[in-house]
């Protein structure tokens, strides 16, 4: 049975889909003593040096969505714990340069596996991760993802706040 109420509005069952999977993503990833935003920037890490690229803190930033300076923070973080190579651009300087470690490499593996099961398990009611509904959500949330939010010009500011 859903703990969902009747009537949420999407606001509410996004808030709560992403607090769901957030802490299944946490309880999955403390046993290899990882937090949730540590294993973003070790997977996604991994994910762009596949592809060949060899990113840095910014370009990470921007693919995983956390701050620059949240990421410098976990970079130096996974540094000191041995898991992420810093290193300064030859070209410029300023730019500080990422890539996993053997050890790297070694925790996050089953952090990946242990997520990509947690996945499976919310993609079941859709069909599983092959479906053409999974592929349709996929779209409608890149489209959420894609679209900018804040004041429009010559919006004027809702009085009822009260859902979200």
């Amino acid at each position: 049975m859903s703990e969902t109420p009747k009537g949420a509005t999407p606001g509410h069952l996004v808030w709560r889909l992403s607090m769901k999977w957030r802490n299944a993503v946490d309880q999955a990833l403390a046993p290899l003593n990882l937090t949730h935003a540590q294993y973003m920037l070790l997977a996604s890490l991994l994910g762009m040096e596949r592809s060949g690229r060899r990113p840095s803190q910014r370009e990470l930033a921007d693919h995983t969505g956390l701050e620059a300076l949240y990421v410098s923070k976990l970079a130096r973080s996974l540094e000191g714990a041995g898991l992420v190579r810093r290193t300064r651009d030859s070209d410029d300087t300023r730019v500080v340069r990422l890539a996993l470690t053997d050890d790297g490499l070694r925790t996050v593996r089953p952090a990946i596996d242990a997520v990509q099961a947690l996945l499976d398990q919310l993609l079941a009611p859709l069909g599983g991760l092959d479906d053409p509904r999974t592929a349709a959500f996929a779209r409608t949330l890149t489209e959420l993802l894609d679209t900018p939010l804040g004041p429009r010009p010559g919006d004027e500011p809702r009085k009822d706040r009260s859902h979200a």
